[in-house]
């Protein structure tokens, strides 16, 4: 049995909540990254973190746009994903073109290379794939939680219409 949909008002509800906590959730974690490599004197990655930033305050400014009555600010939230999922593609891109695992080798310990060398790899062959597939996960991630919000809020951009022109 099929549930019937959500009246107008309530998508409107979900839909604020819903962008509202991803919005600070991108703004709160890229601005600490950006802080991070910014400390670690990493310059462009502090540069992708801030534009990070800058999406998830796009969202923010979509959910405010809602809150005042304007439907235009479904088109914010759609944007603000698919600006994310670019930026964070482009920095997995730039990432996986250039692997530097010199950040990563003076976290092993002595033990843990001995393991890794018993397996028959080297530590820089190790290290080397585990950081593609780290940034191979991230990526394959940003698409699908990118790209699902975005056709979340597509999809409730009636709803939303429909509840704002209620409330007038």
């Amino acid at each position: 049995m099929r549930r019937p949909p959500l009246l107008p008002a309530e998508a409107l509800r979900r839909v604020l909540r819903i962008a509202r906590f991803d919005g600070m959730s991108v703004l709160f974690v890229a601005g600490a990254f950006a802080l991070a490599s910014a400390v670690m004197h990493d310059e462009k990655s502090t540069g992708v973190g801030l534009l990070l930033a800058g999406a998830g305050a796009i969202e923010l400014h979509g959910v405010s746009l809602l809150g005042q009555g304007e439907k235009r600010g479904m088109r914010w939230l759609v944007c603000s994903q698919l600006v994310l999922m670019a930026l964070l593609l482009g920095y997995v891109a730039a990432r996986l073109s250039h692997v530097d695992i010199g950040l990563i080798k003076p976290l092993l310990t002595a033990e843990q290379q001995q393991t890794i060398e018993q397996r028959g790899l080297t530590v820089d062959e190790f290290l080397r794939a585990v950081y593609v597939m780290g940034y191979a996960v991230i990526g394959v991630a940003t698409v699908f939680y990118q790209g699902g919000m975005a056709i979340y809020y597509l999809c409730r951009r009636a709803a939303v219409a429909a509840a704002l022109r209620e409330a007038d």
